[in-house]
């Protein structure tokens, strides 16, 4: 009985960018296939979770073990699918709290390379005023954000009301 022979298609080559990856598949395109299914099921768009929160677990799964490069590879893909650089940073920080220092600062590195790189559009500077004569005059400083010290109330006209607490929950300081 002749051997079956695999071809690789189209959904078998990484879409990460990992070309170590694409180079596997030629050694056993067998099982590069049975990867890309699992690939498929896990980060595809099929399922509850859109591919932009699949993309923000897994970078944050990445970055606690310490993985930059697939952590940068992951968040490009995020971006591809709607995520903001906001976004990427705040799994980044989510995935602080598990995964310890290791994931944060491999994600700010990460994310770092990307801004570095030019992935996302360069701020924009806030308008300046013009006064009559035509030179640009800058905004008066905002005043100091109010401090308050523990143990003193003060009053302040802007807050928000207080929200309820949960039954059996406790105010922290």
């Amino acid at each position: 009985m002749p051997a079956k022979t695999t071809t690789l298609s189209e959904d078998v080559h990484n879409l990460y960018g990992y070309s170590e990856m694409d180079w596997a598949a030629q050694l056993d395109p067998a099982y590069a296939i049975a990867r890309a299914e699992v690939r498929r099921l896990s980060v595809g768009e099929d399922g509850t979770l859109s591919v932009k929160v699949k993309e923000l677990i897994v970078l944050g799964i990445l970055a606690s073990r310490g993985l930059q490069y697939g952590v940068e590879a992951h968040m490009r893909r995020a971006l591809d699918y709607g995520a903001t650089r906001e976004e990427l940073f705040e799994a980044i920080k989510a995935a602080a709290v598990p995964g310890g220092g290791v994931a944060y600062s491999v994600g700010v590195r990460a994310l770092h390379a990307l801004e570095q790189a030019g992935v996302f559009a360069p701020p924009t500077p806030p308008p300046t005023g013009r006064s009559r004569r035509g030179a640009a005059t800058a905004s008066p400083p905002s005043p100091p954000p109010a401090t308050r010290r523990r143990g003193t109330a003060t009053a302040q006209a802007s807050a928000p009301p207080p929200t309820a607490r949960r039954r059996g929950s406790t105010a922290t300081r």
